[in-house]
């Protein structure tokens, strides 16, 4: 278990790495230029050449290294050894060119925490709604239920979220007054957009979940509990269910940093100040800091959110090596 996680945090900075460069080689082909404001106004060409210089944006090589070098704090490192002055995060973003006053670091500070939450509940959702309608399936298969269930998962991976979330905005807060239009804050304003968020990944689980509780029940061990004169209740839960969960477990991972860290459209659909909206905006505006900052912090995620369910999958069954 510890050989695990030395070897996947070795694996990490490797990682981030070689998504940074395919991110920085992209971001640098994109159409446009970065210091063009929303009006399409341009600077006098002496501000443009300065700030060009003050940012590497003169030069491909110098930025990508020079950003290399303040994001891994090696810049702060330096700094501190040196005694001089040191920059004011130890993971140095670099600032926004679209916000003023602010920096990279600023943002995700401001806004990762919104996406985080409405992707732990977006996971949660799906987690009870999948697991309820996958056992369900399971323990009658073929029944009326069962296709009921099926057709639901087929709706939920089929349809666009937006489609789904701007139906929900239409009939909740607007027909039926309930839950908010372009707010966040309350219980209410997080329920809907997580529940649009949770439905693919509700309909995978709920997939897995059946087609694995199916040969689980099937399973010797199942039987001999049931003879033993065991509550069903008990049967499923205490017994079919934890090797039955293995699979799920295994898209856990994946599906929760895709959740935190994929929920652009939500967020754009309802309005939602995460960390998406900053990286469409700065996608759209070639703000190169913004895009490689984020791409970085999502790239992290995932590794780690993949870690963690390795280490819970060995936990749960400890015959994997």
């Amino acid at each position: 278990m510890i050989g695990l996680i030395v070897r996947r945090l070795i694996q990490l900075p490797i990682i981030l790495i070689v998504i940074y460069t395919i991110t920085f080689m992209l971001s640098w082909a994109l159409p446009g230029e970065a210091l063009l404001n929303d009006e399409g106004r341009r600077p006098p060409q002496s501000v443009i050449d300065q700030m060009n210089r003050q940012y590497d944006l003169d030069n491909p090589y110098r930025f990508y290294g020079n950003y290399l070098y303040n994001v891994t704090g090696l810049h702060w490192a330096v700094a501190s050894v040196r005694g001089t002055a040191r920059p004011d995060y130890i993971f140095d973003f670099g600032p926004s060119f679209k916000h003023d006053d602010w920096s990279v670091n600023e943002l995700i500070g401001s806004s990762l925490p919104v996406s985080i939450v409405l992707g732990l509940s977006a996971i949660i959702i799906a987690l009870v709604l999948g697991l309820t309608t996958g056992i369900i399936g399971a323990l009658k298969p073929n029944s009326l239920a069962d296709l009921v269930t099926l057709l639901v998962a087929l709706v939920g991976i089929s349809l666009p979220s937006f489609v789904i979330g701007t139906a929900l905005l239409m009939l909740f807060p607007l027909f039926l007054g309930i839950g908010g239009v372009a707010s966040w804050g309350k219980l209410t304003d997080v329920f809907l957009p997580a529940f649009t968020l949770s439905l693919p990944f509700a309909a995978y689980i709920a997939r897995l979940s059946r087609m694995s509780m199916i040969d689980v029940l099937s399973m010797e061990y199942i039987r001999t509990a049931k003879a033993k004169g065991l509550p069903g209740y008990r049967v499923i839960l205490k017994h079919a269910l934890k090797v039955a969960f293995l699979p799920v477990l295994s898209y856990i991972g994946p599906a929760a940093a895709f959740a935190m860290t994929g929920s652009f459209v939500i967020e754009m659909v309802f309005n939602i100040p995460g960390i998406g909206q900053h990286f469409v905006d700065a996608v759209r505006n070639k703000d190169l800091f913004v895009i490689m900052g984020v791409t970085l912090i999502f790239s992290a995620m995932l590794v780690l959110f993949n870690l963690v369910v390795d280490v819970l999958y060995r936990w749960v069954d400890p015959r994997i090596a």
